[in-house]
């Protein structure tokens, strides 16, 4: 059977004709054709496919779209406004925490998530936020350096504006 999905994706509001058990993941690529989102290891085990569901880390593969009805839901196109990088995103380029960039989306909106929530997480912080995100290229590092530097960034950014 389909149902009408309402939700909000990247700050706009979207209805859609979806099948009742259409993965979020499936529905992000396929229905939206956002495609930053990762399909990995198709078991809720690489993290590669987070997303954030009202802020918080979801695992896109093992969601079905409908469990995000009336939902925010933010993909890692999210980041970027109006053409220009975040500053999390741009501490990955500059740290060099993207390798292959096959996990990157995840790590990225993981890493979001954190920030939002703590934005001066110490090193401990960051490696739990990330615990769920696997990586086979760069070893964690500059992942996590890449996260420090976001978070730095981001608290000069706050104290300037105050």
């Amino acid at each position: 059977m389909k149902s009408i999905l309402r939700l909000t994706l990247n700050g706009r509001a979207r209805e859609d004709l979806v099948p009742d058990n259409m993965l979020l993941l499936d529905y992000l690529r396929e229905v939206t054709n956002l495609t930053g989102t990762k399909q990995g290891c198709d078991g809720g085990e690489c993290g590669a496919c987070t997303v954030l569901v009202d802020d918080r880390p979801r695992l896109a593969c093992s969601t079905l779209a409908h469990q995000v009805a009336g939902k925010k839901v933010e993909t890692v196109e999210s980041l970027a406004t109006q053409g220009t990088i975040s500053k999390l995103q741009a501490a990955f380029h500059e740290k060099l925490g993207t390798q292959c960039g096959f996990c990157t989306p995840g790590m990225l909106m993981a890493s979001e998530a954190l920030l939002r929530k703590n934005p001066n997480p110490n090193r401990d912080q960051i490696k739990d936020a990330l615990a769920g995100n696997l990586c086979r290229c760069t070893g964690y590092v500059k992942i996590i350096e890449s996260v420090e530097v976001a978070a730095k960034a981001r608290c000069s950014c706050q104290e300037a504006a105050e």
